[in-house]
């Protein structure tokens, strides 16, 4: 198993990591979720590991985790920044200043949906002065002018509706999972990848119709990744999907972190 190489995490006062309080019964206005921020952003973990994801898969990264999320995919494994969201309120100055710390160059701005807070342009520009390599994950539901290196735009397919949850959340879900005019957007300002969750045959099926009408696409930026949380899972996908992706031109995305670390937080 490789090591960590550093870790650190900030909660809410007295909660407990993987913990929080009940998710809301009624879904929030989506730029309300980072607009009551006041010029900070949430942020339930910080972190030094290995980029398990993506085309920088291997890289030596700084992970800013912010919590808050405008969606609920049923198999988001990051519950504690959207279901049940936690951490502290920080200044961007201050998360530039942390991710200095680890003595890395590259950083990764993921969530939650790191999107919805608009102080993420002025977290951006700061690890951009010190010179740091900037990777944004996002759902490509909410534009920010923001300078980034790597837009990893994750959109999120039919079948990611919450299940067995509130029936105003699966609407809210459906109504704010596709916004095909924010990733042409971010595909034409940014270096990007469009990496998209894969559970089933008919999820991959859904990616090719999801192309066609997003317009022209460089199918060397589109990956595909196995839905799964252990290796046994990611492991029985992987025997279907590595084939599909080569018939049709796309690039399997492997979730090597979970190998490496298995299914722990600050990883």
């Amino acid at each position: 198993m490789l090591p960590i190489i550093a870790r650190r995490e900030t909660t809410q006062s007295g909660a407990t990591p993987g913990t929080g309080s009940a998710p809301r019964t009624e879904p929030q206005d989506e730029l309300s979720i980072g607009g009551s921020a006041n010029g900070r952003l949430r942020i339930c973990e910080l972190y030094a590991s290995i980029q398990g994801e993506g085309r920088l898969t291997g890289m030596p990264s700084v992970f800013v985790r912010t919590s808050g999320c405008n969606l609920r995919c049923w198999f988001c494994d990051t519950p504690f920044a959207s279901w049940h969201p936690e951490g502290d309120y920080l200044q961007a100055e201050d998360v530039v200043e942390q991710c200095l710390g680890f003595g890395l160059d590259h950083v990764v701005i993921t969530g939650g949906e790191p999107m919805l807070f608009p102080s993420i342009a002025t977290l951006c520009h700061g690890l951009k002065q010190q010179g740091c390599h900037v990777t944004i994950e996002t759902a490509g539901t909410v534009w920010r002018d923001t300078p980034c290196d790597l837009m990893s735009i994750s959109p999120k397919l039919r079948s990611s509706a919450p299940r067995g949850a509130d029936s105003t959340w699966v609407r809210a879900h459906h109504a704010r999972r596709e916004r095909l005019e924010i990733v042409r957007r971010m595909m034409n300002q940014f270096d990007y990848q469009l990496k998209f969750v894969v559970d089933a045959p008919a999820d991959a099926l859904e990616v090719l119709e999801y192309i066609q009408r997003l317009g022209e696409v460089d199918r060397e930026h589109v990956l595909l990744m196995p839905q799964g949380t252990d290796t046994a899972t990611l492991d029985r996908q992987a025997q279907w999907l590595i084939p599909w992706c080569r018939r049709h031109g796309f690039r399997f995305c492997p979730r090597a972190h979970i190998g490496w670390f298995g299914n722990q937080r600050g990883t």
